[in-house]
């Protein structure tokens, strides 16, 4: 990109506003995020925001400066950072009264430039003294010291852990003076409500880093003032909001209640005064103000949750606090009690760790409560039609519900509570919403109950069959699930298998009940496999008829996979016959595909049938003995032209071709060895069509054939070949500009099937002239952030070195760890340089114990080399940061050094890892 002169840019920036034409827009757009990324970017942000010409210009000129400032400030030299400060906090200045969001990024740009800056030491102080005294000033000051703290932990700067030490120290020592400002702030503007809602946004980011000192904000007057906003019942929903935030911000700040007693004690009496403010909130029916207060009462819950474990009515474990959320679990709107699910949850699993039946007792009247105020939270309106909604927001709640249920019912024990249900349904005779809630809960707990000799399950379930069907439809829906989720009651006691049946062949016949219905009987045949072998025939019509009724796919695939269950425990002469009438109907459907026109304007899609004769596949395992032939072998092979054909009618097309592998891999799987007759024909079309469209799933399909064959003597070499042919396409993918970035699937896959051959076959691969690349080929796929595709990598390098240290006593060991000693010698220095390179500057945390096994492997194959290895990659890490500031002491590298080479096990170098890689985020 050439310079472009300011007006250029403005005009450009006049377009992406602008211009009446999209393309125009795109144009415009395209060309200045080019702009951004070129160093000119700099000059030009400084002169459109010294030009002031109008909102949009400015906007786009702070934005650039920010996003420079955090991305590309190695660019400029340290002897031009001084200026640039001065440049920005003169730009804020002159265009404070502009807009707010340009104040916004002019301020992140500065508090950005400020963590970076080492050189601009107590920025705090500075900004302080040159700007509160100035009235006008005081908006974007505020703003800087609001958006400072927040930035600290931003993902976008990589600051490293000894400059975010060091600035934390410095803003813990400047916070009294923050605080006291935004007092003297208070005091000065009285009620203007602008800068009081400045003044709590900024207090809260303070408290979100931790640093205020918790006894001088104990018995400060800011305290006061926001609970007295809160308190008020005139105050408007903006500031109601700022407000509570910043206590939310407070109760979160003192999660460590005993360090901060003085703090916690003010906060805990503060906000039980809120009750009435609550009770007035609803009165009027607010509702932004009743979910702020729930927030806080759940912040407040969750703050002395320890507290209220351990001292349970004394103190600040006063059970108040529970009351207040269950007075919110009474408002009318579901939303609210929603709120407050996370602390329950909480409270549940730390009541089950504590396991003591006393303290279980304190708080089961409170659980019992919760469940009873959820189970009227689920009631549909009474005016509701046809069965509950899943996907929408009210359904999405029930299912929160029902989760919830699960993790606390424990508390107030799972069969007395589905008991407490059944005599609400027996005993009155409650309206249509009721009844389809209280089954609801009912299904949610079902799994929980001890189906032994239990007659209060048996007669739910009699009764649940015997339901009308003129019940609301509702009903019948809710009611089928349960049935589904009390199939082990079903197992127990085989007589209902007959009369369970019955009632879901009813639902699945109606439209609207269908796929629940079939959800159900494929619960019934995953859990009575063994008494469902009686009612196979029948399955198997409703597998010839799958599409006369309304299912959706998941449904209908659901349906196939119990059919297949059950079908594997036929004895085993059945089995081949009755695997041949299933598949028929979908291979029917595939040879009808293939035969008709490609130009006759149907729909020509496979997939929902290769997707039935996957499941059906993947699920009919028979337990067959050693010597004997496998039942599904016949069926397979005869079905195998048919997929053959498909995957070739279909190659271009990717998401088809997946489904053909993912079909044939399960094909595979099902027979294992028997599968042997395909293994040329298959390998041979993976091939010849991975040459002309690379789909990643044929190296995955081959990661399978290497997992069955890889061990068999005759089949290695073919395996071998397969391997070769497959990565000359790929890694001509790979090498393209981006390759590894713009295809993770293929580097996934890839390593999938080296990582079999590994594990199968390890020396064919390492005498093979393909691993030199495919090492290669890791190294540099080692700094991919994609979580498959790095997980691969890693593990592949992982296997490949334990290849050559767990000495298995195979008669290949000494040949192997000689491979591999080759391997490392050629690789060894550049691996460890990558990783160590990769794990502090490209991965995110979590691949970090990845790279550690990695690295443990190399050291236990050999340690001395290892040890000069990691000194040399150490080495080549930068010990300061653009802005100046040190990023690793010399100390640090050698301890570091240290912790890893003198670590006795994995978990050490993981650690070492992940305090080390903070440096240098």
């Amino acid at each position: 990109m050439e310079k472009p002169t300011v007006a250029l840019v403005y005009q450009a920036v006049q377009a992406l506003y602008h211009d009446p034409d999209p393309a125009g827009k795109e144009r415009a757009s395209v060309w200045l995020g080019e702009l951004q990324r070129s160093m000119y970017a700099w000059e030009m942000a400084d002169q459109l925001l010294q030009l002031k010409q109008d909102v949009e210009s400015c906007y786009f000129a702070a934005q650039t400066m920010k996003m420079k400032i955090q991305t590309s400030f190695f660019e400029l030299p340290p002897e031009t950072h001084i200026a640039l400060r001065d440049s920005l906090l003169s730009h804020i200045q002159s265009l404070k009264d502009l807009s707010p969001i340009i104040v916004t990024q002019l301020a992140l740009a500065i508090a950005d430039l400020a963590l970076q800056m080492a050189s601009w030491k107590g920025c705090v102080h500075t900004l302080i003294e040159k700007y509160s005294n100035d009235v006008s000033s005081m908006t974007f000051l505020i703003e800087i010291l609001t958006v400072l703290p927040e930035e600290v932990h931003s993902r976008s700067l990589r600051i490293g852990a000894n400059r975010r030490t060091e600035i934390i120290e410095d803003l813990a020592y400047y916070s009294s003076t923050v605080v006291t400002l935004l007092v003297t702030c208070v005091e000065k503007s009285g009620s203007n409500e602008k800068m009081l809602i400045k003044v709590f946004r900024c207090l809260g980011s303070w408290f979100n880093l931790g640093v205020l000192d918790s006894n001088f904000m104990a018995n400060n007057q800011l305290l006061m003032v926001l609970f007295q906003v809160l308190q008020r019942d005139e105050t408007s929903t903006n500031l109601h909001e700022a407000a509570s935030d910043c206590v939310c911000s407070a109760l979160y700040a003192i999660e460590n209640v005993d360090t901060h007693m003085p703090l916690a004690l003010q906060l805990f009496q503060g906000v039980l005064t809120l009750e009435t403010a609550y009770h007035m909130a609803v009165a009027r029916e607010d509702l932004d103000k009743v979910l702020n207060y729930c927030r806080i009462f759940t912040e407040l819950c969750e703050t002395f949750l320890e507290t209220t474990v351990k001292s349970p009515g004394q103190g600040m474990g006063d059970l108040r606090t529970l009351e207040l959320l269950l007075i919110c679990a009474g408002h009318p709107q579901y939303e609210v009690v929603e709120i407050s699910f996370n602390f329950w949850y909480r409270l549940g699993e730390n009541l089950y760790k504590t396991n003591d039946p006393a303290l279980h007792g304190i708080f089961r009247p409170y659980i019992q409560r919760l469940l009873h105020g959820l189970a009227r939270h689920c009631q549909l309106d009474p005016d509701h039609e046809g069965i509950p909604e899943d996907t929408d927001d009210f359904g999405e709640f029930r299912m929160r519900v029902s989760d919830l249920v699960k993790d606390v019912i424990f508390l107030v024990g799972s069969m007395e509570c589905f008991s407490q249900l059944y005599s609400t349904l027996k005993e009155g005779n409650p309206p249509w919403e009721v009844t389809e809630a209280v089954l609801f809960i009912m299904a949610a707990i079902a799994k929980s109950v001890d189906p032994e000799n239990n007659p209060t399950l048996t007669e739910v379930l009699e009764q649940v069959v015997l339901l009308p069907e003129t019940v609301h439809i509702a009903v019948r829906y809710t009611s089928i699930e349960l049935v589904g989720e009390m199939s082990e009651v079903v197992d127990r006691n085989p007589r209902f298998l007959d009369p369970v049946l019955n009632y879901l062949m009813k639902g699945l016949r109606e439209k609207t009940l269908a796929s629940v219905a079939a959800k159900a009987i494929h619960n019934i045949c995953s859990v009575c496999r063994d008494h469902m072998a009686q009612h196979f025939q029948g399955l198997l019509d409703i597998a010839r008829a799958l599409d006369s009724f309304a299912l959706t796919t998941e449904a209908a695939v659901g349906l196939l996979k119990g059919t297949a269950l059950v079908l594997a425990r036929l004895p085993l002469e059945k089995i081949a016959e009755c695997l041949s009438d299933l598949c028929a109907v979908q291979v029917m459907a595939l040879k009808k595909l293939l035969s008709q026109d490609p130009g006759n304007g149907k729909s020509a899609d496979p997939t929902v049938w290769l997707d039935r004769l996957a499941v059906i596949f993947r699920h009919t395992n028979p337990i067959v003995e050693n010597g004997q032939t496998h039942p599904c072998q016949k069926v397979i092979q005869e079905i195998w032209p048919v997929l053959s054909q498909t995957l070739n009618t279909h190659q271009a097309d990717n998401r088809i071709v997946e489904r053909c592998c993912r079909c044939l891999r399960f094909a595979v799987r099902c027979v294992g060895k028997g599968s042997a007759s395909l293994l040329q024909p298959l390998v041979t079309q993976m091939v010849s069509v991975y040459q002309v469209y690379p789909h990643s799933c044929f190296l995955y399909l081959g990661s399978i054939l290497v997992d069955e064959y890889g061990m068999e003597e005759g089949c290695r070499q073919g395996l071998l070949d397969m391997l070769q042919a497959l990565c000359m396409p790929t890694f001509q993918l790979l090498e393209q500009p981006n390759g590894l970035r713009n295809h993770p699937d293929t580097v996934d896959d890839l390593f999938r099937l080296a990582t079999r051959f590994v594990q199968r076959s390890p020396v064919t691969l390492l005498s093979s002239g393909i691993i030199v690349h495919i090492i290669q080929c890791a190294i540099a796929a080692t700094t991919l952030d994609h979580r498959d595709a790095n997980c691969s990598v890693m593990k592949f390098v992982r296997d490949l070195i334990h290849t050559g240290v767990s000495n298995d006593h195979e008669d290949d060991f000494e040949l192997r760890k000689q491979l591999i000693g080759q391997a490392m010698g050629q690789n060894g220095q550049q691996l460890v340089t990558q990783l160590m390179h990769t794990c502090c500057f490209c991965l995110p945390p979590y691949t970090l114990p990845d790279v550690a096994e990695v690295l443990w492997e190399i050291m236990v194959f050999d340690r001395p080399t290892f040890c000069r290895w990691l000194e040399n990659a150490l080495k080549g890490l930068p010990k300061e940061t653009s802005g100046g500031a040190v990023t690793v002491t010399h100390k640090q590298l050698t301890d570091f050094h240290k912790q890893v080479t003198s670590a006795e096990e994995c978990k050490q170098v993981c650690w070492a890892i992940r305090e080390f890689t903070r440096l240098f985020r």
